[in-house]
């Protein structure tokens, strides 16, 4: 059984993650309708890289994301908070379920970092993806219930939710692992032979379906399990979390990266990769990729499994970026959370899982 306390809840804000509490509740005050103090602050426990807030007032609480720094400390074009406010305030409304967002300051010398201010959503963030404790009817209504939203995501009409300028179009693949390749470049801090292969194999082996330029979705970047808010009871999900990876580009590469958890071991991964997932009650990977081609009928399951390896050799090469950047983070002082060492130790093994599943491809 593994021990997600270390995610779960908030603790007192410390160290970097401090500012003046006093000139943000003075900000709130004249920026925030019916925002009234006096105002406590608190960390969520999760996430390692933009610091997420609770902020509770005796009226009400708020959810506050900030970048853990002012911009001139951070990786060019990363926690870009700016980006998940627009994201969130364009999908309110449609049938993919986000929080109601309030307020965003990009001026940082009031709290010395850019935020925004969301609705709090009071519910269940589910961090074990076994799901212990349920029965296999709820696991599997669950696991339903995430493949739908995922679906909703890539088939709203995001041209009409006034989202047309939020990513660049075409030529997807190529742009990403370019961009994780400088990221990856800009934060070595012990060289990882397998992401110097992968940087040369995959721009080389894109399929021919990801480079169908007529399949463009607003894709969220870090659609998994923990970053949903699920009722409190019910198999529902309220809001999609974490935002700060979205953009336009291919829903393929955004359901790929989220299919990861059926290989990826339990543990410091939260995958599902050895498990029995049928006695479980959890939908099999096959399942799971024909519920998602049902709905969105954007592709066939068969066609979709000629070019899986390189889908998840991609996003495990991504992960692993993703991953260095924290280690590189750790080491200069501003990764946010006590998981964030740990985190950044995971970039070379998701980078040889990655080059394995290229191997196949």
């Amino acid at each position: 059984m593994n021990d997600f306390s270390h995610f779960v809840g908030t603790r007192p804000v410390t160290g970097a993650h401090a500012f003046d509490v006093g000139r943000l509740s003075t900000w709130l005050e004249n920026n925030l309708p019916g925002f009234e103090g006096p105002l406590t602050v608190e960390i969520f426990k999760g996430g390692q890289s933009n610091p997420t807030y609770k902020l509770v007032t005796p009226a009400q609480s708020y959810v506050m994301r900030a970048k853990p720094g002012p911009v001139a400390k951070l990786l060019p074009s990363a926690h870009a908070v700016e980006r998940e406010f627009a994201v969130m305030k364009g999908l309110h409304g449609t049938g993919v379920p986000v929080a109601r967002m309030h307020v965003l300051c990009e001026d940082e010398s009031v709290i010395g970092r850019a935020f925004y201010v969301m609705e709090f959503v009071q519910g269940r963030v589910l961090w074990d993806q076994s799901l212990p404790g349920m029965s296999n009817d709820e696991r599997h209504a669950i696991y339903d219930e995430m493949n739908r939203v995922i679906a909703a995501l890539h088939t709203v009409n995001f041209a009409e939710q006034g989202l047309a300028g939020y990513g660049k179009p075409g030529n997807y693949f190529e742009r990403q692992i370019g961009r994780w390749s400088k990221q990856y470049m800009a934060s070595i801090t012990k060289p990882i032979a397998e992401m110097d292969q992968l940087i040369a194999w995959l721009p080389a082996h894109i399929p021919e379906k990801a480079r169908d330029e007529s399949l463009v979705s607003i894709v969220h970047g870090d659609y998994r399990l923990d970053n949903l808010m699920f009722h409190p009871t019910e198999p529902r999900v309220l809001a999609v979390l974490d935002w700060e990876l979205s953009t336009l580009g291919h829903p393929l590469a955004d359901f790929s990266y989220h299919c990861m958890a059926w290989h990826i071991p339990p543990g410091a991964f939260r995958g599902l990769g050895g498990l029995d997932v049928a006695a479980l009650g959890i939908p099999t990977e096959e399942e799971y990729i024909r519920l998602y081609c049902d709905r969105t009928g954007f592709t066939t399951p068969e066609a979709l499994k000629a070019d899986w390896n390189f889908y998840l050799a991609y996003n495990m090469f991504r992960i692993a970026a993703i991953l260095q950047g924290i280690a590189k983070r750790v080491e200069a002082g501003t990764a946010s959370s006590a998981q964030a060492i740990k985190s950044g130790e995971g970039a070379r093994p998701m980078a040889e899982l990655a080059w394995k599943f290229a191997q196949r491809a």
